[in-house]
């Protein structure tokens, strides 16, 4: 079988993983397109994205354009005349883009197509309690997340898992079905599905979307908390005018006389905050303007009183 050329566009870890596993195998990938550098931090500093640390480390050729449809850009991708081209964690391309490779722009997303359509799959899969999870890997069109099926995998979620924990096992997995995926793509072989089967969509989740209402039942807050963390994170707002980010909780569902949002302690090692059908017990916290800290090491440090609830 004759290696095609590839071009490959991402920009987190979940890509990197995908654009390694491809390398490794010895895919002829002839660019890299990646997000523009940008400044970060207290010092503004510099900061590449995981895929261009990992061109770079590999010497692969790097495009960063911040226009997908600039001429200039769009010149330099056709002088690759790269038969196919792999997409995973990236922006919407053009029309232009996606439809240059004679191969065809193969895409990877981290769901059961055409389950949790958009750009936070994993989240809203935990956010809603959802059993099972996997990867797609599927022809790009024109409207977001809808092309034609190639190959999908299929997970269980446990009760434990977390967006973290989540995004690492579909990460590895996704590395695995894109190399198979371009294998079969190259050899002609490769299925060519309709999308089937219930929409749902995962929108991209801002900060406003993270703060938690306690007036919900405990297994629904606690899949909101878990489904955000570690990133962006669930917050809640304390009466003490602090904000607190929640990475872990455990549940009691239990009857009780509390108001919601009300918080009880021993002050030594248990938080926990009233809710409709029991207590939200709170297992790894941040302050605004602390770090990150389990909740007996919190508590030492946190002066509560009896007064305290979230708003």
């Amino acid at each position: 079988m004759i290696k095609p050329k590839i071009i490959f566009m991402g920009t987190t870890d979940f890509a990197t993983a995908s654009l390694k596993a491809l390398v490794e195998k010895g895919v002829d990938v002839v660019g890299v397109v990646t997000a523009p550098d940008r400044k970060a931090g207290r010092g503004q500093k510099i900061k590449y994205s995981s895929v261009k640390k990992y061109a770079l480390d590999n010497k692969l050729n790097i495009l960063q354009p911040t226009n997908l449809k600039d001429p200039n850009f769009i010149d330099k991708l056709k002088s690759l005349d790269a038969e196919l081209q792999v997409v995973v964690a990236f922006r919407m391309l053009p029309e232009v883009v996606w439809q240059m490779p004679s191969l065809g722009t193969i895409n990877l997303h981290a769901s059961i197509l055409p389950k949790y359509r958009g750009a936070a799959p994993i989240n809203w899969a935990l956010i809603n309690g959802e059993k099972e999870s996997g990867v797609t890997t599927f022809f790009i069109q024109k409207d977001i997340d809808t092309g034609n099926i190639i190959h999908q995998e299929k997970i269980g979620i446990s009760n434990s898992d977390n967006a973290g924990t989540l995004h690492d096992k579909l990460m590895i997995i996704g590395a695995n079905l894109i190399c198979k995926t371009v294998d079969d793509v190259t050899a002609g072989i490769a299925p060519n599905i309709l999308q089937e089967g219930s929409v749902s969509h995962a929108p991209k989740i801002f900060k406003q979307d993270c703060k938690v209402n306690w007036n919900q039942e405990c297994k629904d807050i606690y899949n909101f908390i878990r489904g955000l963390s570690p990133y962006p994170t669930a917050f809640t707002n304390l009466s003490n005018g602090k904000s607190l980010k929640i990475y872990q909780t455990s549940t009691e569902i239990i009857e009780h006389r509390y108001t919601i949002g009300h918080i009880i302690s021993d002050k030594k090692n248990e938080l926990k905050i009233a809710v409709i059908d029991g207590f939200i017990h709170l297992k790894d916290v941040q302050l605004n303007g602390k770090k990150r800290m389990k909740i007996d090491d919190f508590l030492r440090g946190f002066k509560l009183n009896e007064n305290l609830h979230t708003t």
